[in-house]
């Protein structure tokens, strides 16, 4: 019986999605349309649309000692990005390969080495994970993509 049980636990595991609730739209008073604002202890990103509404992505952000909070703006877009953990010392993982972390695309940010990008690990996300940048879902970096022009403003606050 405990085997019957364990085993339906697991294969109700398997089924279940990998992703947290969906997107949504909630009320986001106080920033500028147009704003990526980043809550790191909410393990959430606000994309703000105006009267007083922005759409909510979950994410993943920053492990201790490793995240950061201030302003930054988005300086670059990505589809596909290669990925490489120290660029032209350890070996490139090409965009698009399941193996390559940064996912479907990536907002690269004004401020050190970060951005905001997708991920191929989807059950990172909600947890504090990153050395800083922040994962999304892949579905929701390609909406949040395709909504976020270069130059946007990026709040992240604890």
């Amino acid at each position: 019986m405990h085997r019957a049980l364990v085993a339906l636990i697991a294969a109700a595991a398997l089924a279940a999605p990998l992703s947290a609730p969906a997107r949504d739209l909630v009320q986001f008073p106080g920033y500028e349309p147009g704003t990526i604002v980043v809550a790191t202890g909410e393990r959430q990103l606000f994309y703000v649309l105006g009267d007083g509404q922005a759409i909510r992505y979950p994410v993943g952000v920053g492990r201790a000692g490793m995240a950061w909070h201030g302003q930054a703006y988005v300086a670059k877009k990505y589809r596909r990005p290669a990925w490489s953990l120290r660029p032209g010392v350890t070996p490139t993982i090409p965009g698009g390969s399941p193996r390559n972390p940064m996912g479907e695309a990536a907002i690269g940010l004004d401020r050190g080495n970060y951005a905001i990008h997708g991920t191929n690990d989807p059950a990172s996300i909600g947890g504090f994970v990153s050395h800083g940048c922040i994962r999304m879902y892949n579905a929701d970096i390609l909406d949040l993509f395709q909504r976020v022009p270069i130059g946007a403003k990026v709040a992240v606050v604890p």
